[in-house]
């Protein structure tokens, strides 16, 4: 131990962040572009809230999310493509969407990545009873990642180091490797970290499209030439760079944004 610093101790790595460690390397390096949002999400909210006091049934908001950007990227799915050597692209017409959903495992509650496959066909009743249901019920046997690729994940240094860049050479021919286990867009939510103070997230990813959803908070906002207190998400969109550029970047999000602020999908419910 150096003895010109303070004291401190070691810990081991548990095996699902040596996992999550070496997938966040898969991809190899990417061009990003952000794109940091502020969206007024009161009339989602409102019905949310609204649907609550009268059937009693808490509505996941989460879901709600990702049924807007499922539908905006089904509009637009060249912002879900992947590089196929340098010189294709290919470009996926379901669009799975990966999030991180808190599930039973015995006694224990858990994170495991989930893909909810052809999201862009799908309602937010079903997206929701998704989402719902991987809470509720304990993890199947199999269910996740394949074991032959947590295996390798779990390799020691330098073995996982050369088995990734295998990997990355395979699945930079063939993106569906990768999208056939992962999904081709991902959703990661830190806003639980900051409710009531402004902030934006910012993470490492694989996918060609992240949204990255960050605090809530009230804020002052003119409507219909009036000053009124609204409800303001903060989101992060990351893009990959060496597939998309700037001008379409901005159409995608300015149709997202008023998928998200219309209350896309809910009168479903009514």
């Amino acid at each position: 131990m150096n003895t010109k610093v303070g004291t401190y101790h070691i810990v081991d790595l548990t095996p699902g962040r040596r996992v999550w460690l070496n997938m966040l390397d898969l991809p190899g390096p990417k061009h990003w572009m952000y794109g940091l949002l502020e969206v007024d999400v009161t009339r989602a909210r409102q019905f949310i809230t609204q649907h609550k006091a009268r059937t009693g049934e808490t509505l996941s908001f989460t879901a709600y999310l990702v049924l807007c950007l499922a539908h905006a990227v089904d509009e637009d799915k060249s912002v879900q493509a992947y590089l196929k050597g340098r010189k294709q692209l290919v470009i996926f017409d379901d669009v799975d969407v990966e999030l991180m959903i808190e599930h039973k495992l015995g006694d224990k509650r858990n994170l495991m990545g989930h893909v909810i496959r052809r999201a862009n066909h799908k309602t937010y009743r079903e997206i929701y009873q998704e989402i719902r249901s991987v809470q509720s019920e304990p993890v199947p046997p199999g269910r996740g990642m394949p074991n032959w690729l947590r295996s390798v994940m779990l390799l020691p240094w330098p073995l996982s180091t050369l088995v990734n860049a295998l990997l990355r050479f395979f699945t930079r021919r063939d993106p569906t490797i990768f999208t056939t286990m992962a999904g081709t867009i991902g959703v990661t939510a830190v806003g639980m970290f900051g409710e009531g103070h402004s902030g934006w997230g910012l993470v490492s990813t694989p996918y060609a499209l992240e949204l990255i959803v960050g605090s809530m908070a009230w804020k002052p906002a003119i409507v219909q030439g009036r000053i009124e207190p609204r409800e303001i998400l903060n989101l992060t969109v990351t893009f990959d760079h060496s597939v998309i550029d700037g001008a379409p970047a901005t159409r995608f999000v300015r149709r997202l944004v008023e998928l998200i602020e219309s209350g896309y999908g809910l009168d479903q419910l009514v």
